[in-house]
C-alpha cells in the first residue's frame, strides 16, 4: 500500500473514530454523526483499502463487524445505559469506484430494547374437572423492541 493512500485511509479511520465512546454517556450524543456533514466521504485510493480501513477503525472503537469485504462493511455495538434497557447500534459503510479514488458511504441505525416482564403460569388437567390454571408467581423476561431510528 503506498503511503499517498494509508494518509487518506487513515483520515477515513479517524473521522470513523468519533462514533466510538463510552456506554456511561449519552448514545446519541456520542454516536450521532453532525447533521451539517453529508454521508459520503471521497478518499484517494482503492475501495477495498477505504473498506479495511473503515473495519479497522470500527474495530479499534469496540464494534462486533458482522460483515466485512471489498464492498462493504458492517459493524454493530451494544449498550446498556439504564437497568432493564437496552441500545444496539449498527454502521454500516458502503465503498465503491469513483475514477481513480473510492466512494465511502456511512449509515447507522439505532435499535432501542426494553425488558418486559410476563407472568407465568401453568394448567392442570384432571379428567372430571376440566382443567385448573394456577399462577406460579414467576415472570419470563425478554427484550422487545421498542424503537428503532436511523442517525442523523
Amino acid at each position: 500500500m503506498r503511503l499517498s493512500h494509508v494518509i487518506p485511509a487513515g483520515l477515513l479511520a479517524v473521522s470513523l473514530t468519533a462514533c466510538g465512546g463510552r456506554a456511561a454517556d449519552s448514545t446519541l450524543i456520542r454516536e450521532s454523526f453532525d447533521s451539517g456533514d453529508t454521508y459520503s466521504r471521497t478518499v484517494p485510493g482503492a475501495p477495498a483499502q477505504a473498506c479495511e480501513a473503515a473495519r479497522r477503525t470500527l474495530l479499534s472503537q469496540g464494534y462486533a463487524i458482522a460483515r466485512a469485504d471489498t464492498a462493504a462493511v458492517e459493524g454493530n455495538k451494544n449498550f446498556q445505559p439504564r437497568d432493564e434497557e437496552h441500545e444496539q447500534l449498527v454502521l454500516r459503510i458502503s465503498c465503491a469506484p469513483r475514477g481513480d479514488q473510492a466512494l465511502v458511504f456511512v449509515s447507522a441505525v439505532q435499535d432501542r430494547y426494553a425488558l418486559k416482564k410476563s407472568p407465568t403460569s401453568a394448567s392442570v388437567g384432571v379428567g372430571a374437572l376440566g382443567s385448573v390454571s394456577l399462577p406460579f408467581g414467576s415472570n419470563d423476561d425478554s427484550l422487545v423492541k421498542v424503537a428503532s431510528s436511523t442517525v442523523q
